[in-house]
């Protein structure tokens, strides 16, 4: 069984220690897993057939992909080849799209804050939209990137000036713990662990802006919780994220779909890799 591992130039470098974990989980089970850079990837469609190209040559498709860049469109051109690919195009489509991923969870009745859609055609020149506080993030940020905490009007008058070419989620944090958040480690529909992040200095507890971690154990009730999550997505490898309102309780903030595991390794000795590399061998819906 032969594998490819996609990820862009700069990221593998940024992330070489995973990749190697990755490669030696995949070895440890009789799979061979080839780390392929983007950039060398030409796809599109030759003599009305979808094609692939390796360093501009032909080359022998794998039996699955693991892609590791935000692309839902290389998703769906290798499934089209026949590729089995993780996580699949549809939700690599939706969960990179956090007005698309509220759209869905919603039809499973679980807590999440009032969210508005925002398009990226319209700009932010009329009133605020709701009560302060509340938070804006582009559609398909990651990492903590370009969120704004908005509290006031003077905030808001700031904030509406700002060009954006992205879509917006604007959601209302009014009963939210500032700083801090529950990210659970998914494969299938399995939960692999979770960890508390929490910021002291930022309200935003993503672990690269100077969060701290620490392992969660999950109640029964937040289990179900993010069961209704994986029984209706068809995960290879994700994070589940959720926000925490005054009383403790779980309200959903977003899926990611390239997720990393630098928290959960920071915790535990959980492999979630090995639990990973143990699904895509299984055949399992991805």
């Amino acid at each position: 069984m032969e594998g490819w591992l996609i990820y862009s130039k700069t990221d593998a470098e940024t992330n070489k220690y995973f990749i190697r974990w990755f490669q030696e989980a995949a070895t440890n089970e009789q799979i061979t897993l080839r780390l392929i850079l983007r950039e060398d990837l030409t796809a599109g469609v030759t003599a009305n057939k979808p094609t692939i190209q390796l360093d501009g040559r032909a080359v022998t498709l794998p039996d699955f992909a693991v892609v590791r860049t935000v692309e839902p469109l290389l998703n769906l051109h290798l499934e089209k080849l026949g590729i089995k690919v993780y996580n699949n195009a549809e939700t690599a489509y939706i969960c990179n799209h956090k007005g698309l991923t509220h759209h869905h969870v919603n039809k499973l009745a679980v807590p999440m804050a009032n969210t508005l859609y925002w398009s990226s055609k319209n700009d932010l020149s009329g009133p605020a939209p709701m009560p302060f506080p509340f938070v804006t993030k582009t559609a398909s940020g990651r990492s903590g990137k370009d969120v704004h905490l908005v509290t006031n009007i003077n905030e808001w008058e700031q904030l509406k000036h700002t060009p954006f070419t992205d879509d917006l989620v604007i959601q209302s944090a009014r009963d939210i713990q500032f700083g801090k958040d529950v990210r659970v480690f998914v494969v299938g529909t399995d939960i692999i662990g979770a960890v508390l992040r929490d910021n002291k200095h930022d309200f935003r507890a993503n672990y690269k802006l100077g969060g701290s971690a620490t392992w969660y154990a999950l109640a029964k009730h937040e289990i179900t919780l993010v069961k209704q999550i994986t029984e209706y997505f068809r995960f290879g490898m994700v994070g589940i994220d959720f926000l925490l309102d005054q009383n403790g309780r779980f309200v959903f903030n977003e899926i990611e779909d390239v997720v990393g595991s630098r928290t959960l390794s920071a915790v535990s000795d959980t492999n979630i890799l090995r639990h990973y590399v143990q699904h895509i061998k299984s055949g399992n819906s991805s």
